[in-house]
């Protein structure tokens, strides 16, 4: 193992990375500045640093200036840590916050080893994150823009009589719709475009996740999700591009945990209280794998559409998604029989489900980087 002898705690903003250096074998702690956040800058640093053979070890937090500052200092050799800030230790009657004061506080715990990293993925991998999170946004402002449309239709009494909104049907009946005042037709028209292009983009997205999903060296990972009851292209790509490699979770309770579908406790002596799931981690998997978790209300089946999918992976991944299918029915309708909420019985199933989506990914080869 690598003895370092120099632990660099770093502050990053936009334009400037504060930095502190806590020497090691419990030596001095020190503000060394504040720096320039460029590329140009870090070498320079490096050069500074570096004096007497020193062996460094950085650390910044995840943050909004993203893994550039990572990746450059790994690729020249270096060990560099991106922090979890939720994770970070902080002294509750500590009120007094500033970059130095943060560097130096980064520093002092990375040489203590208080600190939690987080994975960080690598340029194909948050390139198809970004993909589906772009797809996310979108559908969240697709969803604004009807509920503004129906919002205006409903001041003035006007409301669809058909079964389904945003069917081929409801557009025609929105296509006859008049106002008495022109302007007011101008703004009708205009939520009514307003949608129709949101659609478009929606369906732009995904047709490329399609294609980019199928191209990338995940795509045996996400052809092997796709077998399970529930997991479409779309929620596949979302996991895989989330979550990366499945292995790096020495058990699924472990994931589940990373995921925040286990419940939280607050347990003292021999009172044990237990609550709602924590919704810590990464909340993009956990709202897919709760919708996914919805199909498991109605009785376990192989459909043809399923089937289809299923064969196009191995043998053992079909046997872990048939078991998968046959308990989380049984145990859906447990919880329902039990006279628990349906929203409850969803959040179980959606933690098992959780527990399944390991198992095939300890039963797939991890996806081998493009040269």
């Amino acid at each position: 193992m690598k003895e370092f002898t120099k632990f660099i705690g770093m502050d990053v903003h936009k334009a400037t990375i504060a930095v502190s250096v806590a020497e090691g074998n419990g030596g001095e702690l020190r503000y060394v500045g504040e720096f320039p956040n460029t590329s140009e800058a870090i070498v320079k640093l490096l050069k500074q640093l570096r004096k007497n053979d020193a062996q460094l070890s950085f650390c910044y937090e995840a943050g909004p200036c993203g893994y550039g500052i990572h990746r450059q200092l790994t690729e020249l050799g270096w060990d560099c840590m991106v922090v979890a800030p939720s994770l970070i230790p902080k002294k509750p009657g500590d009120r007094v916050k500033t970059d130095r004061r943060d560097s130096m506080s980064l520093a002092r715990l990375l040489r203590a080893g208080e600190l939690t990293a987080v994975w960080v993925p690598d340029d194909a991998q948050e390139a198809l994150r970004d993909l589906t999170r772009a797809r996310e946004d979108m559908k969240h402002l697709q969803r604004q823009a009807k509920q503004r449309l129906l919002a205006f239709l409903l001041r003035y009494g006007k409301t669809y009589a058909g079964k389904s909104n945003w069917t081929q049907a409801h557009f025609r009946w929105l296509e006859e719709q008049k106002f008495g005042q022109p302007v007011q037709q101008i703004v009708f028209q205009e939520y009514v475009e307003v949608v129709k292009l949101l659609s478009k983009r929606v369906d732009g997205i995904d047709k490329t996740i399609e294609g980019a999903a199928s191209e990338s060296v995940f795509w045996q990972m996400i052809e092997g999700l796709m077998a399970l009851r529930g997991v479409s292209l779309l929620t596949a790509t979302t996991i895989v591009a989330e979550i990366g490699d499945l292995r790096r979770f020495v058990a699924a309770p472990q994931l589940m945990a990373y995921l925040g579908l286990v419940p939280s406790e607050s347990s003292s002596g021999p009172t044990k209280s237990r609550g709602g799931i924590t919704k810590t981690g990464n909340g993009h998997v956990r709202r897919v794998l709760v919708e996914a978790a919805w199909t498991y209300r109605f009785p376990a089946r192989k459909t043809a559409h399923l089937q289809r999918r299923a064969e196009r992976t191995s043998d053992a991944v079909q046997e872990i998604a048939w078991n998968a299918q046959k308990r989380l029915c049984g145990r859906y309708k447990l919880m329902g029989d039990k006279g628990k909420l349906k929203v409850q019985a969803c959040t179980a199933v959606a933690r098992e489900l959780a527990g399944f989506i390991w198992a095939i990914g300890q039963a797939l080869p991890q996806p081998a980087a493009k040269a």
